[in-house]
């Protein structure tokens, strides 16, 4: 089986970025945003999604958060794609359901190269501690987009801000879990097309 274990660095004026992604890990992470609540966040990405992620961040975080989440986004979606090579063989297509206590999460993926992203979450105070919540929805776009990646969340109900971004980012991980996973003696591209 080959290896689907890659590294990517991002260095611009606003971020330094070091990531390293296997797909094939056990949910092991390392993580240097210099955001706390992101750090957590993206935890449960990979401990749910079963992959090992390494990620080092230098951010211009004096001005905001916004470059760092972004960014970390366009890095963990070009390292899956990256990862994904020409696709053969895995599930193409992963869903999820995660109850967080008052709050439902639902996430479904589709890498077959094309991005959107249907985001239908509401948040009710705009930060939990000091990260704002929409730069949830900043990151998901970017990821999508990178990863050229159908991503849909849908958060129907929920009360607790924490429990809903949460909630989203551990159905984002359990519904990578499923779509990147290897299908066992198949090796063919999962598309009609012949090609991802």
């Amino acid at each position: 089986m080959t290896l689907r274990t890659v590294k990517i660095e991002r260095n611009t004026n606003e971020t330094q970025i070091v990531l390293s992604l296997n797909l094939d890990g056990q949910g092991r992470y390392e993580l240097e945003t210099g955001i706390g609540f992101f750090d957590h966040m993206l935890s449960h990405v990979a401990k749910h999604g079963r992959f090992d992620l390494s990620l080092k961040v230098t951010g211009d975080l004096h001005i905001d958060d916004h470059h760092t989440v972004e960014d970390v986004g366009i890095c963990l979606g070009q390292a899956l794609i990256k990862a994904l090579g020409d696709k053969r063989g895995i599930n193409r297509y992963g869903s999820s359901s995660v109850p967080m206590d008052e709050t439902l999460a639902n996430c479904a993926i589709d890498l077959g190269g094309r991005p959107y992203l249907a985001f239908n979450a509401r948040f009710l105070t705009g930060k939990t501690g000091t990260f704002d919540t929409q730069l949830i929805e900043e990151f998901m776009r970017a990821f999508s987009n990178s990863a050229q990646m159908n991503l849909h969340i849908n958060v129907p109900y929920g009360t607790n801000d924490h429990h809903i971004a949460e909630g989203i980012f551990k159905a984002v991980g359990r519904a990578l879990c499923q779509a990147v996973s290897l299908m066992p003696g198949n090796n063919d591209i999962p598309s009609t097309k012949g090609v991802l």
